[in-house]
């Protein structure tokens, strides 16, 4: 029996295949007119999700969405034998990724049919090494260490080095990543693997730490140290980036630092209060945004100015 509707939709439900909704009593004319109203998104030949909750999701979670889509879609259709993998993977794992699409990645042993996939997804043919799928939310994925290596194959350098650093923040075994990196030589993308490893570092916190690290380096300027603590008359404070001897610290002010844990007025506030604590004992900061990681000439000169004034001092 056909659960309980509303406006033609089943009641509880959020995410449905087409066979669900035709059980429901829609027809394909009912189902197109519901997405015509904006009632449903559909979100890949064959499943759908009420706009409701759609619009009400954050990027990274309609990316797993998708993901999840897939695997909903594909329950009836699909004999099984796919593993998500690559940037899939990574959504699963809750990796950081950074200017990476929606396609939905899925590696399995034997190569598809060219019609057996739609156009949302990337189907890749290998024979998985033992201990390389885990399930993650019920859902078959590669392991941690085979999905960054495997991302950073096809991504580029920065895209992998965010990935990388938010990998072993997660736990990656470095060394088994040089050992998966040693195995591929010669492959394309090994290069950025291999630099991505060298240059990692699990105190990156988010993806603006780390692109602010990578500039800092990629412009020759003196490395500073990561997540340093210092005290005031405030208390104890961690600063993002810290050239300790010359009191001059860069902090990046990306949005995820202050909404996900207080509100936003409170935190900002709290901030500042530390931050004027610290210029009491004679700090400098240099407070970098998003749209100051590509404007590199002005990023090198600040962070020079800073260091130059704080070693005249």
């Amino acid at each position: 029996m056909a659960k309980e509707t509303t406006r033609g939709l089943p009641v509880g439900v959020g995410l449905w295949r087409t066979g669900q909704l035709l059980e429901a009593g829609l027809n394909a004319r009912a189902i197109a007119a519901l997405v015509r109203s904006q009632e449903l998104v559909r979100l890949r030949r064959g499943c759908y999700i009420r706009s409701s909750i759609w619009a009400n999701q954050k990027p990274w979670v309609r990316s797993r969405q998708l993901i999840a889509a897939h695997a909903h879609g594909t329950l009836t259709t699909s004999g099984g034998g796919f593993v998500y993998s690559h940037t899939s993977a990574a959504r699963l794992h809750g990796l950081y990724l950074w200017d990476v699409d929606d396609l939905v990645h899925i590696t399995q042993q034997t190569c598809p049919s060219r019609v057996s996939h739609g156009k949302d997804v990337v189907a890749h043919t290998r024979t998985l090494e033992a201990g390389a799928v885990i399930f993650v939310d019920g859902l078959p994925c590669t392991s941690l260490e085979r999905t960054v290596v495997d991302c950073c194959l096809m991504l580029n350098y920065r895209q992998s080095l965010i990935l990388m650093d938010h990998g072993l923040r997660k736990g990656a075994d470095v060394e088994k990543l040089r050992t998966m990196c040693s195995a591929l030589a010669g492959r394309n993308g090994v290069l950025a693997l291999r630099r991505a490893i060298e240059n990692s570092d699990a105190r990156s916190e988010s993806p603006g730490e780390t692109l602010s690290r990578e500039l800092l380096q990629r412009l020759c300027i003196e490395q500073p140290e990561l997540q340093v603590v210092v005290r005031s008359a405030e208390g104890q404070h961690r600063l993002d980036f810290a050239w300790r001897d010359r009191k001059v610290a860069l902090e990046f002010d990306g949005k995820v630092k202050y909404f996900d844990y207080q509100p936003t007025d409170e935190a900002i506030f709290a901030e500042r209060q530390r931050e004027k604590a610290l210029m009491a004992l004679g700090w400098t900061f240099i407070r970098v945004e998003w749209k100051h990681l590509f404007r590199e000439q002005e990023f090198k000169m600040t962070v020079l100015q800073a260091l130059r004034r704080q070693a005249a001092a």
